[in-house]
Order: structure tokens, then C-alpha cells, then sequence
């Protein structure tokens, strides 16, 4: 699960409409995207439940890791293959504890490796730094300077995952610094084209890494 964990990593805009959401990310899976969060602050808990349903199918169909924004109990009645928690959705030994040893533990860790470090030992299964980059999602965001993705590698055996502003342009250099994933949302779904969209992202990453290696 870990392994899969590389590559676009697709977080869901806010989008009433399941319809148009599940096309949406299923032009993302058909792109390459590796992973998908449901993340959708403006719903409430029936349509969570309802959109939930309907991504973790189409996740389990093309083979990728769906992730649930915020909400532990949510991700267990979806039986998603785990959650993602920032510093105030919880404790991270507790979700840990609740999703048992077969789901993943995402941990927003932001500019700071001392959280990343309180989240290893937590049981997190992976580690997200952001906002890299100025994001239109959340423009008030504290910034992670590229440099800290080489320090996170050198220290934490787990993937590490960039949020915030990426695009086509700047993504090249965010995996060149050391980041496993890129988590995106304005890109990939405001694009004209998110199938070919999120298939230029998954381009970028195997680029790289071919140079990596």
C-alpha cells in the first residue's frame, strides 16, 4: 500500500453533484492518479456517505488507494483504505488504534519535523508537508520550503507526500526534492481535460524517477 502511494495523489474539490464528482475523479483514475482523497467541506454527512460509496468503487475498479479526508469514522463505514488527519482532526495514536493494521494513516505535518516525527511514532503510515507552494485552496496556508522534503527522507522510512500549489511547471522539482507524492486539486480538477491533466502529472513522476535511478 505504501508502494502505491507515489505519483498524483488527486484530492477532491467540493462538488454537490455526485455525478459530476465521480466523472471527475474518474478522468483522474483514467490519468493515472495513484491515489484519490475524498475531501469536500461544504457537504453534509449524507452526502458524504453517498459520494464515499461511489469513489471507493470507482477506486477499487482502477486499482488505487482511496483515502477519506479528516473523518476516521467515515472511512471505516466506507471501508476506504484509510484517512488523512491534520493537527486538529484528532490524535493520531486513537485513529491509529480505530483503523486497525490494514488502512493507512495520512498526517498533515506542514512546515515541521517535529510533527512528522510525533506522527511516525504515532503509527502514521505517510507524511504530508505543505503548502509548498502559494494554493488557491488555502491561501492564508504556512509554506514548506522544498529543502525540508531531504531532510524528511533522511530521517522517516515512510512515503512523503507535497501539498499546495503544485501545477505542471513546479511538480518536476517538488519530486526532484524528494517528495514520493504530489497532492493535488485545482490542477487536475479545474483542467479542461482532467484524464489528460492527471496523465501529465503521472508523466512527470515516472520522468523523474527514471532520472532517479
Amino acid at each position: 500500500m505504501q508502494r502505491a502511494l507515489a505519483g498524483l495523489y488527486a484530492v477532491t474539490p467540493d462538488e454537490a453533484r455526485t455525478d459530476v464528482l465521480v466523472f471527475k475523479v474518474g478522468q483522474a483514475l483514467a490519468g493515472g492518479a495513484a491515489a484519490v482523497q475524498y475531501r469536500n467541506k461544504a457537504a453534509g454527512s449524507q452526502l458524504k456517505l453517498e459520494q464515499g460509496r461511489a469513489l471507493a468503487a470507482a477506486c477499487r475498479a482502477a486499482g488505487a488507494v482511496f483515502i477519506v479526508n479528516d473523518d476516521v469514522r467515515l472511512a471505516l463505514e466506507l471501508d476506504a483504505d484509510g484517512v488523512h488527519l491534520g493537527a486538529e482532526d484528532g490524535d493520531l495514536a486513537q485513529a491509529r488504534s480505530r483503523l486497525g493494521p490494514g488502512k493507512l494513516l495520512g498526517a498533515s505535518c506542514y512546515d515541521r519535523i517535529e510533527l512528522a516525527a510525533g506522527a511516525a511514532r504515532a503509527g502514521a503510515d505517510y507524511l504530508a508537508f505543505g503548502s509548498v507552494f502559494s494554493s488557491p485552496t488555502k491561501p492564508g496556508a504556512v509554506r514548506a520550503p522544498l529543502p525540508l522534503f531531504a531532510e524528511a527522507r533522511r530521517r522517516f522510512a515512510l512515503p512523503l507526500v507535497a501539498i499546495g500549489g503544485i501545477n505542471l511547471q513546479n511538480a518536476p522539482e517538488v519530486f526532484a526534492a524528494g517528495a514520493d507524492a504530489v497532492a493535488v486539486i485545482s490542477a487536475v480538477f479545474e483542467a479542461g481535460d482532467v484524464a489528460e491533466r492527471a496523465a501529465a502529472f503521472t508523466r512527470i513522476y515516472q520522468q523523474q524517477r527514471m532520472q532517479q535511478q
